[in-house]
């Protein structure tokens, strides 16, 4: 039952609803509302504020404490922390409007891995990772630190369909769905020729709306999907899995809360650190799953990311080639296309 509890906890704080994590209660700062908040706060004290420490170094939050990015900073809920001001404590769309946030005092945290869980269960709702909390509050839905921890990794991964698709690229084509039930999303192959006993050419490609679909110069995303599925047709044989993994794993609506502080001038990097997330969130288990359920565990992979080289390998996939992919660089990209190589280690 405990994928199940993780997805139904997911499902309530995607809705405004009330969550509780061994014991602890908490409600999304983003969806929350003004009748919301005062049910959560019950007649005692209010609850305290709970963030990711990318957030808290954007706020200066480090200084009063060991400065830690990878764990949740605790506030605590001052007098005049209403939910508008803990919007803007969340919200790093709204630096420019609130400039002057504070001032704040942090509190240890009840459990780290209590509190870990939390923001990775806002992540995985498509949240921001910023939250009230309070122990003992109301819950329409309860799981456990452990239970959250294991979701969405593709242990249970499994072939739910396949059905042969023609294409544009390759008249052999078919495509895979896989579904499991400790993640929420729902990943597909895509397998074109047919095996030649060699390792197939294998491209990992995470899921990206606007530029995949929507022609998006903002990215490269576009273009690497195309090119792509041509460099694997050409080869006679290989495979695409496409990840539903959008904005490197933050989700649809925090990548464009992303390209809005790309527009104020932050990178791809301290945009998505300022939201309050990773670099890079993106789960490459599910991706060494597939090729496992696939029966290809050595593959030349085509890919200018060398974590995703040491992810499979990591992984049990034997990567015997990495074989670059350039293309898609535009007067729109060329700043992130620099990050990507700057920042987080891309190589051609």
């Amino acid at each position: 039952m405990g994928a199940r509890d993780v997805a139904r906890a997911i499902d309530a704080l995607r809705r405004g609803w009330p969550v509780a994590i061994d014991g602890v209660s908490f409600l999304a700062i983003e969806r929350g509302d003004a009748d919301g908040l005062a049910a959560f706060d019950g007649d005692g004290a209010p609850a305290d504020l709970l963030i990711s420490g990318n957030r808290a170094a954007t706020l200066k939050l480090t200084n009063q404490r060991d400065a830690e990015p990878d764990l949740p900073v605790l506030i605590k809920r001052a007098p005049w922390i209403d939910l508008d001001a803990a919007t803007a404590i969340a919200d790093p769309a709204l630096d420019l409007a609130t400039p002057f946030k504070g001032p704040f005092e942090s509190a240890p945290l009840c459990s780290p891995p209590t509190a870990t869980a939390a923001l990775r269960l806002a992540r995985l709702a498509g949240l921001l990772p910023a939250l009230f909390t309070r122990r003992d509050g109301p819950a329409e839905a309860t799981t456990t630190a452990a239970d959250v921890a294991a979701f969405g990794h593709g242990a249970d991964l499994r072939i739910v369909s396949r059905a042969r698709l023609p294409n544009r690229f390759a008249e052999q084509g078919e495509i895979v769905a896989f579904r499991s039930d400790g993640d929420t999303a729902e990943h597909v192959a895509l397998i074109l020729g047919a095996p030649t006993g060699e390792p197939p050419l294998v491209r990992v490609h995470s899921e990206c709306l606007t530029g995949d679909a929507f022609g998006s110069l903002k990215c490269d995303c576009g273009p690497q999907l195309g090119t792509a599925l041509a460099r694997i047709a050409e080869a006679g044989w290989g495979l695409l899995l496409y990840l539903r993994q959008e904005g490197r794993g933050i989700g649809l609506v925090n990548k464009l809360r992303a390209y809005a502080l790309q527009d104020q001038g932050f990178d791809t990097v301290d945009a998505n650190l300022r939201l309050g997330f990773q670099d890079d969130e993106r789960d490459f288990a599910v991706a060494a799953r597939m090729l496992q359920k696939l029966g290809q565990e050595r593959v030349r992979l085509l890919t200018n990311n060398p974590r995703k080289v040491t992810a499979l390998k990591a992984l049990g996939i034997q990567v015997t080639e990495r074989v670059p992919l350039q293309t898609g660089e535009s007067e729109h990209n060329r700043a992130y296309l620099a990050a990507k190589r700057d920042r987080s280690g891309h190589q051609l």
